[in-house]
């Protein structure tokens, strides 16, 4: 009877460590089994300079949401789909931005918020919008003397 005991009490520990392995794991991936829930903004854009799904959207340097999705348009713009926490509003003037960290780190999108008194709704576009500066067109220009 001891060494069924012994054997149970193994068994739970084992379980338990195995739960919590996989709940850091989830933590730390940033993982969503249960997604969180946020309000639907669409922003368009000329060039997304290689922007990804899962690429951060921040506010003041604060992350307050992800990119889920990329298309292009029926006049061959970028469509990137943007999921915000829901306790953020976006004013109808907001300004949406693809910017780099550092000269070649990850992009992001940034939102400048407006001044407006009326807020986007759920599903809504963000008019502003800023393109993604490619440092490649930029050099070649500099290089072959057209700036």
């Amino acid at each position: 009877m001891k060494k069924f005991e012994l054997e149970l009490v193994v068994g739970f520990f084992l379980l338990l460590g195995i739960i919590s392995l996989g709940y850091i794991s989830i933590k730390l991936g940033k993982l969503e089994i249960v997604g969180k829930g946020g309000h639907t903004f669409y922003a368009e854009f000329e060039k997304t300079g290689g922007i990804k799904p899962k690429a951060r959207v921040e506010i003041a340097g604060v992350e307050v949401g992800i990119v889920t999705n990329i298309s292009i348009t029926d006049d061959y713009r970028a469509l990137v789909e943007l999921s915000i926490d829901k306790s953020i509003k976006l004013q109808e003037d907001a300004i949406a931005s693809i910017k780099t960290k550092g000269l070649i780190g990850e992009q992001y999108v940034q939102i400048s918020p407006g001044g407006s008194e009326k807020f986007i709704p759920d599903k809504g576009k963000i008019r502003e919008t800023e393109s993604a500066i490619d440092i490649q067109e930029i050099i070649s220009k500099y290089v072959f003397g057209k700036i």
